[in-house]
């Protein structure tokens, strides 16, 4: 059983919820975009808005390469907030975990991500944004894969 996140394109609509220390969960929704080029090079875009809330929208811009039949990828990113980010995945058996870090941030900003693979058309991520040691904001949602 592989993965169709990340290792296949595709459009993936997500559906979940923003988290902060001693607040109410804010509703969220989003998209992600897979492409993959003829070098093992893969991007990923993905836009989360928060409907009835003015919490500014997030965008993120991935760009990564895995090589065939490996299991670790390392990759770029690029976040509206956060700034540049590099970081590291993991192909497992059921998950991909990503692990990131903020360049050049004074607060030490770090985060991680687990994409749970339900089926081949659906996904559950849980992933949260560290400053220092402490937790700051998590995210838990649903991904289903948008088909032709």
């Amino acid at each position: 059983m592989g993965h169709t996140f990340l290792l296949e394109p595709g459009r993936w609509v997500i559906q979940g919820n923003w988290l902060e220390r001693n607040s109410q969960p804010i509703p969220l929704k989003g998209l992600t975009l897979v492409v993959w080029n003829r070098d093992n090079w893969f991007s990923m875009a993905t836009k989360l808005i928060f409907p009835n809330s003015d919490r500014p929208e997030i965008s993120f811009q991935y760009k990564g390469r895995l090589h065939d039949g490996e299991r670790q990828y390392n990759f770029l990113l690029q976040h509206n907030i956060l700034g540049q980010i590099e970081g590291e995945g993991w192909i497992c058996p059921d998950t991909i975990v990503q692990r990131y870090w903020v360049l050049s941030d004074r607060q030490r900003r770090s985060g991680f991500e687990t994409l749970h693979r339900i089926n081949d058309n659906q996904y559950y991520l849980t992933s949260g944004i560290l400053v220092g040691h402490f937790l700051d904001s998590t995210i838990e949602a649903n991904l289903e894969r948008q088909l032709h």
